[in-house]
C-alpha cells in the first residue's frame, strides 16, 4: 500500500470559507474522507499548519515513512528558502499543488521557490489538482 502525506501550509485552513471565487467552497474536513474513499487502496495522511517550521519537520519525517508528499505550501511558495531546502534534502518525491492557477493570479504569485525542486507541479484545477497529484504517483 502506497503511503501519501498531503501537506498543506498557511491559511489552508481556511478552505471552504476564504475567497470562495478563487478556492471554491468544499473544505479539506470534506475532501479528504472523499479522497480516500476513491483511492482506498493509499494510505493518505493529511496535515496543516501555519507554522513554517512544523512544515519542514513533517517532511523530514516524511523522508522515512512516505512513499511520496503532495504539499500546497501556499504563501510560503513563493518566500520560503527554508521550505525549498527541506524539499531538496529529502529522497521522497514531492508533488506541489495550487488549487488556483498561480501563474494567472498577481505577479508575486508567479515565482515558486519550490518548483525547481520538486517532481512536479498542479494548478488550477481547485481541489481536483490533489487527485491529479496523488495519481501522478501511481503512474510507474
Amino acid at each position: 500500500m502506497k503511503r501519501i502525506l498531503i501537506l498543506n501550509g498557511p491559511n489552508l485552513s481556511l478552505q471552504g470559507k476564504r475567497d470562495r471565487d478563487v478556492y471554491g467552497s468544499e473544505s479539506f474536513d470534506e475532501f479528504i474522507p472523499r479522497l480516500r474513499a476513491m483511492y482506498p487502496h493509499i494510505d493518505i495522511e493529511y496535515f496543516q499548519s501555519n507554522i513554517e517550521g512544523e512544515l519542514i519537520d513533517c517532511l523530514h519525517k516524511s523522508d522515512k515513512e512516505k512513499d511520496g508528499v503532495i504539499l500546497n505550501a501556499g504563501g510560503y511558495t513563493h518566500t520560503s528558502v527554508a521550505l525549498r531546502d527541506a524539499v531538496s534534502a529529502i529522497s521522497v518525491p514531492v508533488v506541489e499543488v495550487h488549487i488556483s492557477n498561480i501563474a494567472a493570479r498577481e505577479p508575486f504569485r508567479h515565482t515558486s521557490l519550490l518548483g525547481a525542486v520538486v517532481r512536479g507541479t498542479v494548478m488550477g484545477f481547485g481541489l481536483d489538482s490533489y487527485r491529479i497529484a496523488l495519481e501522478s504517483f501511481l503512474l510507474k
